[in-house]
């Protein structure tokens, strides 16, 4: 039983930690909420960082998970600024920058991820950029403007997510832009060599350069600044600026001093939870970006670091907390935006995993719905620009039914005929 003489812990100011805390007191604890978070700013969420706000689309007060009142009306303890430094699970205490030491109940570990750094020569020049933080983005959104009205060229290495979403917002505000991907395609990773030329194809359109095959092995510069990008493979690339957008690593450095279970890097890396969230340790949770939870429905331990699995999985790991019966086994989820394009892919379907990839509408007008598959069972779909179409989507991979290639390609067989 929970009671009002608890504390509970939430290491972690984003998404996942916002809403957890918001869940603990809607479920109705009336114990100490402590919620730290190594920003100055209040928790927020980060897909407008390379979206709309990047884009100028959006305020920044839009993309704070609630009003700042908001946490102390819910009695919510905040602590902005604070890195926690140190974990005990012995002693049941974590440490914060400023010596303050906390002891807690119960803990959960909402610790994200961070962007994984480029290990040449040039990366302290002041031209190097990443993205994960609204600092980040606001630097960023600054420097393509600047960009945009000089004819400047923004050099990108990683064709994933960022990559592209930042892409298309540079290319919008008239910068010149280059790619550099290891992969023969953007995105090759997620959606394997037959989705990847659509994209592609979507931003050689708008005036992106790509150059794949090829690694950066050196940022050139002259006084501080950005000149050019060196590749692998012979070739340099002028450039004002960089942007490193090579994937994030999970922030395991609290749960590795807690001797908390681990999962190797080569397998996704994070904390290992099982389905109710809970980590090796009875007393300590973890949930968002940096947990690799056990999924029931996939059969297999799977880290997310997406914008839905922080929103659900923040809330799933509070009711474990507070002693709920929790087995989160919500379908992985993701959207993007890119120029007129606009997509959602719900599912789980990585390389080697799926034997055949069925398409239904127009991939040419890019307004069609990809379907990775295994001996006919759906593991992933991809909506784009094609609407309202991802609850349907999602239950034929809860279901589980062997499907029909020819009548799943058919635009005329609703989705939700084919359940069984």
């Amino acid at each position: 039983m929970v009671d009002a003489h608890q504390t509970f812990v939430i290491v972690g100011g984003g998404l996942a930690g916002a809403k957890a805390a918001e869940t603990l007191r809607s479920e109705g604890f009336t114990g100490r909420v402590i919620l730290i978070c190594d920003e100055r700013d209040h928790p927020y969420e980060r897909p407008p960082l390379s979206k709309g706000y990047l884009l100028g689309n959006q305020e920044r007060d839009s993309v704070f998970v609630h009003e700042p009142a908001w946490y102390a009306q819910a009695h919510i303890e905040l602590h902005l600024g604070q890195p926690a430094v140190h974990l005990d699970a012995a002693a049941r205490t974590v440490r914060l920058g400023d010596g303050t030491q906390i002891v807690y109940d119960k803990l959960l570990l909402a610790t994200g991820a961070e962007p994984r750094r480029l290990d040449i020569p040039g990366t302290g020049l002041a031209g190097v950029h990443h993205l994960r933080r609204l600092a980040h983005a606001e630097r960023l959104r600054g420097v393509l403007a600047s960009l945009g009205r000089d004819n400047g060229h923004l050099v990108i290495a990683g064709a994933g997510w960022i990559g592209l979403e930042v892409a298309a917002a540079a290319r919008s505000y008239g910068a010149e832009v280059t790619v550099i991907e290891s992969a023969p395609t953007p995105l090759h990773g997620v959606l394997g060599p037959e989705l990847g030329a659509v994209f592609t194809d979507l931003h050689r359109e708008h005036g992106v350069r790509f150059h794949f095959g090829a690694r950066f092995t050196e940022i050139i510069g002259q006084d501080g600044m950005v000149l050019a990008v060196r590749t692998d493979d012979g070739e340099e690339h002028p450039a004002h600026d960089v942007l490193a957008a090579i994937g994030a690593a999970p922030r395991t450095a609290l749960a590795e001093q807690a001797g908390l279970a681990l999962v190797d890097r080569e397998d996704g890396g994070g904390v290992a939870v099982d389905a109710a969230q809970r980590t090796s340790d009875p007393h300590i949770y973890a949930a968002g970006d940096v947990a690799a939870a056990h999924h029931p429905l996939l059969g297999s331990r799977i880290r997310v670091e997406h914008w839905a699995n922080a929103l659900n999985g923040g809330p799933a790991a509070a009711r474990a907390m507070l002693g709920r019966e929790v087995s989160y086994d919500r379908i992985p989820y993701f959207f993007s935006d890119q120029y007129d394009l606009g997509m959602e892919y719900s599912g789980y379907a990585p390389p080697g995993s799926y034997d055949q990839v069925v398409c239904r509408g127009d991939v040419g007008k890019r307004e069609f719905i990809a379907f990775w598959l295994a001996e006919g069972r759906l593991l992933a779909g991809m909506n784009v620009n094609v609407w309202d179409v991802s609850d349907g989507i999602q239950q034929l991979i809860r279901a589980g039914n062997p499907l029909d290639a020819d009548t799943l390609a058919d635009p005329e067989v609703p989705l939700e005929s084919l359940l069984p």
